[in-house]
């Protein structure tokens, strides 16, 4: 018999390693319902007054005080809005969230694509995502809204989503991730047409 063991020993889990690190299970807590809160956290520890003194962190994770807020300092151009309460979802989770939902043509997530214009979470804790297709024409709604469903069950009790077509969307509001995805996929921008 071999002294070699073919069952892993056990390991710690994400949440004990959180705590560890933080020090303090609530914020532990927190920040495992909402990753985006952990660099609020400098050096590894929770900032006592960083949350009294915003007023509290706000529906979208960036403790910027009452909800409504959008952080634009992140680069990020998807307008987040909610209200934050504990245990619920926020519109920076949704997001996330929607990194799983690729689109079936281009192989590439829904928000690396660009089209996810904006997310709210309202009052009750419904979110509203409104999204663009890369063309009106695209027969793939129904794909993508139960794509949507699986990804979201669990994380909110209800979305709805409203689809627009205005702006139209563009290969300019592919985010540089998604560029890269679809560069390895052999994609040539250069190449694309220009509108």
């Amino acid at each position: 018999m071999s002294d070699n063991n073919l069952v892993p020993e056990p390991t710690a889990s994400v949440f004990e390693a959180v705590n560890g690190v933080l020090q303090d299970e609530e914020a532990a807590r927190r920040v495992m319902a909402n990753p985006a809160l952990a660099k609020g956290f400098p050096n590894g520890h929770p900032e006592e007054h960083a949350e009294s003194a915003a007023g509290g962190a706000c529906g979208c994770g960036n403790h910027q005080g009452a909800c409504g807020c959008s952080d634009e300092s992140d680069g990020n151009e998807i307008p987040l809005k909610a209200v934050d309460d504990i245990g619920r979802a926020t519109a920076e989770d949704v997001r996330e969230a929607l990194h799983q939902v690729i689109d079936p043509e281009l192989g590439i997530d829904v928000i690396d694509l660009g089209l996810v214009y904006g997310i709210e979470i309202d009052e009750l804790g419904r979110a509203i995502i409104t999204m663009t297709l890369t063309t009106p024409a695209c027969p793939l709604t129904d794909l993508i809204e139960d794509e949507c469903a699986s990804t979201l069950a669990g994380l909110v009790e209800e979305f709805r989503i409203d689809w627009t077509w205005n702006p139209r969307w563009t290969v300019e509001r592919i985010t540089p991730e998604g560029r890269d995805q679809l560069a390895a996929l052999g994609f040539n921008f250069d190449n694309l047409p220009k509108y």
